[in-house]
């Protein structure tokens, strides 16, 4: 093990309630890149599997991307929003039923193992297809990978597939697995979940429960230029709000994911030696929504989401929640992407005058007491924001008579009761726009999920019109009509609210000015920082 020691020294234990108001400054980028050196970073959490081929989430990316490489990864500057990884090229066939990847060569699995087609192979049909929780949409039509050689691999789709929605989907979903380590084995359970073998900079080397994670360079790194870092060290700090503590008394480098709390930002940013960094989440956006049990009578009725969704104070909750760190909502696109986003959708303002009156024409009038009904409110546990917007809606439904019974629950019991039980009226949700509506968006109206799939469509609304376009979506292979056919999805979502989207956001990193190279790509926190190096 390395002589790596975590001090205690001045983890404060709270946060300051100051509302962020600077100008958050950049890095600079024109420094003499230097090897060497150790980064510690902090981490809010400890993943139960670093397996990113099973699990594409962010708190798994977080650490393994580093280890474990994908396909392609987006980019500020590539074509099409990418640079090439394992793969060096990528075409799509007229008919979408095939795509052919030209894989790197002289790449090496951390065992010493050569990396090939066979892995690719292996992992899109064993793994990307049947396991991962996005991947099952993306690939469900995938029959067949052909290898015709050791660094060519050709996906054969049943049916047409959108070339577009391939391409969007590599940086997150196309981690690639080293195919002796799984074959035979019971994937989900292979130990090698826990201490993954990858391609990337970075070796796994240690994980001490409760305290951190150790990454090593690799010395055998395909890159042109090798890792800069010796290592990478999670260090593991749940109170978000020791984060800014640690970081003031150099006891970390790095927090990413907001892991300083919204409030401390202000205060932090004019700490000598510490920067704030808005940019390197770009394609990661996430999104606030208030999922809706449709089996509920109440919910069930159009004018009753309506008057809620007019209950809903958005521009409140951008600047005393998020404190001027997101953006309004208006529809399940966000929008900031380019892509996809349209503005044309029904907009619902603020006006609880509004709300009031849409219930009493839906047939739920005040009682003696104020009150027209009551519903069961579950905020998701994951950041303080889903939390605190959870408290906030309690208030704005108890203003249009509706009572809101609130149950905090941790994160097992949050998705079993949402996800698998279907025991709430409404829920607080965080999904992750990744690119692609048919990336964790679609899924979320779309009926036919089955119970027990996380941030899915668990309310059991159903919209013939909406299943519909989502399935044309899916083997429209023209990008534009493509694009054009999820403008009306986005309307029609904004029209029927299966769910009312609140707010987007994307994550602040704060570190010490002798971290370089922070930032310099839309997914940078869980890209593999084979460039980032520390200034001695």
């Amino acid at each position: 093990m390395s002589d790596f020691r975590i001090s205690r020294r001045g983890v404060l234990a709270g946060a300051a309630v100051l509302l962020a108001s600077t100008a958050m400054p950049s890095f600079v980028f024109a420094q003499e890149p230097k090897k060497g050196g150790r980064l510690v970073v902090a981490a809010d959490s400890e993943p139960r599997n670093l397996n990113p081929a099973i699990v594409a989430s962010n708190g798994v990316f977080f650490v393994s991307s580093k280890v474990v490489e994908p396909l392609a990864e987006a980019s500020f500057e590539g074509e099409d929003g990418l640079s090439p990884r394992l793969a060096t090229s990528w075409e799509g066939s007229e008919d979408g039923k095939s795509v052919t990847f030209k894989l790197r060569e002289g790449v090496t699995w951390h065992d010493g193992k050569p990396f090939t087609s066979a892995d690719v192979a292996f992992s899109a049909l064993q793994v990307w297809k049947p396991l991962q929780n996005l991947g099952r949409v993306v690939f469900k039509d995938l029959e067949a990978v052909e290898t015709p050689d050791e660094h060519t691999a050709v996906f054969r789709f049943a049916k047409p597939t959108p070339f577009q929605l391939i391409r969007n989907a590599l940086p997150a979903l196309t981690a690639v697995l080293p195919k002796h380590v799984y074959d035979g084995s019971d994937i989900a359970a292979n130990p090698a979940n826990n201490a993954p073998i990858g391609t990337g900079p970075f070796t796994f080397a240690e994980h001490k429960a409760g305290e951190y994670y150790r990454l090593a360079r690799n010395e055998a790194y395909w890159g042109e230029n090798q890792p800069l870092l010796d290592e990478i060290i999670y260090r593991v700090l749940p109170d978000r709000a020791a984060a800014a503590g640690a970081l003031e008394a150099e006891e970390v480098d790095l927090a990413a994911f907001s892991a300083v709390p919204l409030a401390d930002l202000d205060r932090i940013s004019k700490v000598p030696g510490i920067e704030v960094v808005t940019k390197g989440y770009e394609a990661l956006t996430y999104q606030l929504i208030v999922e809706i049990n449709h089996r509920r009578k109440e919910l069930a009725d159009l004018k009753v989401r309506q008057a809620i969704a007019h209950a809903i104070d958005k521009e409140f909750v951008v600047k005393t929640i998020f404190l001027g760190h997101a953006e309004t909502a208006t529809g399940p696109v966000p929008k900031n992407d380019k892509q996809f986003y349209t503005a044309d959708v029904p907009g619902y303002a603020f006006d609880v005058a509004k709300a009031n009156a849409l219930l009493d024409e839906a047939g739920y009038p005040k009682g003696a007491d104020g009150q027209r009904f009551s519903l069961k409110l579950l905020p998701a546990p994951y950041f303080n924001e889903t939390k605190q917007f959870g408290a906030y809606l309690r208030q704005a439904l108890a203003e249009v008579g509706i009572t809101a019974e609130l149950v905090n629950n941790d994160s097992a019991a949050h998705q079993k009761a949402v996800y698998t039980d279907h025991a709430f009226d409404l829920a607080v949700a965080p999904p992750v726009f990744r690119g692609d509506p048919a990336i964790s968006t679609t899924i979320l109206v779309q009926s036919g999920a089955p119970d027990g799939v996380p941030f899915s469509n668990q309310g059991g609304y159903k919209n013939a019109d909406i299943d519909a376009l989502i399935a044309k979506a899916a083997e429209t292979l023209d990008a534009e009509a493509r694009t054009k056919l999820y403008y009306e999805f986005q309307q029609k979502v904004a029209e029927d609210l299966p769910l009312i989207n609140v707010a987007d956001w994307g994550f602040i990193t704060v570190a010490r000015d002798t971290v370089k190279n922070v930032s310099n790509n839309p997914r940078w926190a869980v890209s593999n920082w084979a460039d980032t190096w520390v200034e001695k």
